[in-house]
């Protein structure tokens, strides 16, 4: 059988996160958080003041490119680095008043979108597409273990 990529898993699934992230961007565009952002606006909203090695292993990234990604955050007036209390050769990263508006849009963007990914489903359509997916990213996940 010869892979016909344009059926396959992995287009369809880049097409469909392509556009989600797309959707997702074009309604929080105004509160100056750029693509990439939101997972590390939602992290903070569950814990703010975290230290940057904690939220680049939350968020899956290398911890130079979350300096970057705070960085520019920070120049937005998204978030904010403070000193440990304890260590002062640690900073945290805190959400501001600014930070707290923009996550609260990107929770109701995600909402908004995800909703729409659901409208035609059934309540068990949705509960069986997210038992199969979780079952695809365990079983990615112990094929990535077994290769590190």
């Amino acid at each position: 059988m010869e892979f016909d990529y344009s059926n396959a898993l992995t287009h369809l699934m880049s097409h469909v996160l392509k556009l989600y992230r797309h959707n997702v961007d074009m309604l929080i565009g105004e509160y100056d958080v750029s693509p990439g952002q939101p997972p590390l606006l939602m992290r903070l909203a569950e814990k703010d003041g975290q230290i940057q090695k904690e939220l680049a292993r939350q968020i899956h990234v290398k911890p130079a490119t979350l300096t970057v990604m705070i960085n520019r955050m920070q120049k937005a007036g998204l978030v904010e680095r403070k000193p440990d209390q304890i260590d002062q050769r640690v900073s945290r990263v805190y959400l501001t008043e600014k930070g707290r508006l923009a996550t609260e849009a990107v929770k109701n963007a995600l909402y908004t979108i995800e909703q729409k990914c659901f409208e035609h489903f059934s309540s068990e359509e949705k509960i069986l597409f997210r038992r199969l997916l979780q079952q695809m990213h365990d079983d990615l996940e112990v094929l990535r273990m077994t290769n590190s």
